[in-house]
């Protein structure tokens, strides 16, 4: 870990200048991670006996709001970092525990997570994206995890598969070994510098001691880690909504029709927010918490598309940040959303008035 602790402050404009850059070449951003690193974010979600400096729910939902508005795509590369440590910090591995979050914590370690087909990827499929078989003392896991954030960098993906009675495991599985076969990193329309790839499982096999949770039925479902996705997922887009809002206001600084419309959304975003933080407090159900991803979800993609509506022609050219901030609106859409926060999109884009159900 670098030695200069940088303020937050100082983080949060580091990234906001470097991000149209990240966008455009579409490298790892190895600057952005060192500088997280700096600031000292990596220990946001490592317990202190293990070196880190946790974090509160409500601070590190914040804390994603505010990195997200100045680079989401280095936050979308944390979130997926931090529910790996949050996955080997929740197990009672207590050896994996204490060899694994001391090194994540100064940053010598990198972890990433592949859970997507055990929650939302790939659940229309009749069988298991990923299939685990008992060997001994170990497991050997064999088939395609779709999601995997950084999978070339990691050092360990935290993933999971089915067993042939349907229960399920937990594993944090080395990621530089032959048998764990990294396919090229995906171009997609936006956020592509997070490198994800799918991983191919070639019969890995892993000790027991490497089991993070299982098995178990439904290990998604089971532990503390389950919950807190969808309101992270939704502190993401608030702080994507907010830098194009700041963009808007911007435009509407030489153009007072725009006023009404910034205005109108800019409080629209302050009560999403204050309403996130509410649903945390109130410890209220997934539920709720859905309904506040689909609002959020709605409200990032409608002020994308007013500030390129707003830029005119100049929007519609590449390396635009109205350009950008459209196509990384759309991110929302497909990660991690649930079946009612997409049925939610879904009633929206056919100008349904059905009363959203979740």
């Amino acid at each position: 870990m670098p030695e200069t602790r940088l303020t937050f402050d100082d983080l949060l404009a580091q990234l906001a200048a470097h991000a149209q850059q990240v966008d455009i070449e579409c490298t790892w951003p190895t600057w952005q991670v060192g500088q997280l690193a700096a600031a000292g974010v990596l220990q946001w979600s490592i317990p202190a006996e293990f070196g880190g400096a946790p974090a509160t729910a409500d601070v590190l939902l914040a804390g994603y709001v505010r990195l997200a508005r100045a680079c989401l795509t280095t936050t979308f590369i944390l979130t997926q970092r931090n529910g790996a440590c949050q996955r080997i910090a929740d197990s009672a591995n207590e050896p994996l525990r204490a060899k694994l979050l001391p090194a994540l914590a100064c940053g010598d370690l990198w972890a990433t997570v592949g859970i997507s087909h055990l929650s939302t990827s790939r659940q229309h499929q009749g069988t298991p994206a990923v299939r685990v078989e008992k060997r001994g003392s170990g497991y050997c896991f064999s088939g395609e995890v779709p999601w995997v954030t950084g999978a070339a960098h990691a050092d360990y993906i935290v993933t999971g598969g089915t067993l042939a009675d349907g229960r399920q495991v937990l594993a944090a599985i080395p990621a530089r070994q032959p048998r764990v076969r990294i396919h090229a990193a995906m171009s997609l329309l936006a956020l592509t510098a997070s490198h994800t790839a799918e991983v191919e499982l070639d019969a890995v096999e892993i000790d027991e001691r490497e089991l993070l949770a299982g098995p178990t039925e439904q290990i998604m479902q089971a532990g503390s880690s389950g919950g807190a996705g969808s309101l992270a997922t939704s502190a993401l887009a608030i702080g994507a909504a907010q830098m194009t809002l700041e963009r808007l206001h911007h435009e509407a600084s030489a153009r007072l029709e725009l006023l009404e419309v910034q205005a109108s959304l800019a409080e629209e975003c302050a009560q999403i927010e204050r309403d996130l933080y509410q649903v945390l407090s109130s410890g209220a159900t997934g539920q709720t918490a859905g309904e506040i991803r689909a609002r959020a979800n709605s409200l990032v993609l409608r002020s994308s598309q007013a500030l390129l509506a707003a830029s005119k022609g100049a929007g519609f050219v590449a390396g635009h940040p109205a350009g950008r901030a459209v196509r990384e609106a759309l991110f929302f859409l497909v990660w991690s959303c649930p079946q009612p926060v997409l049925a939610a999109s879904l009633r929206e884009f056919a100008g349904s008035a059905a009363p959203q159900q979740f």
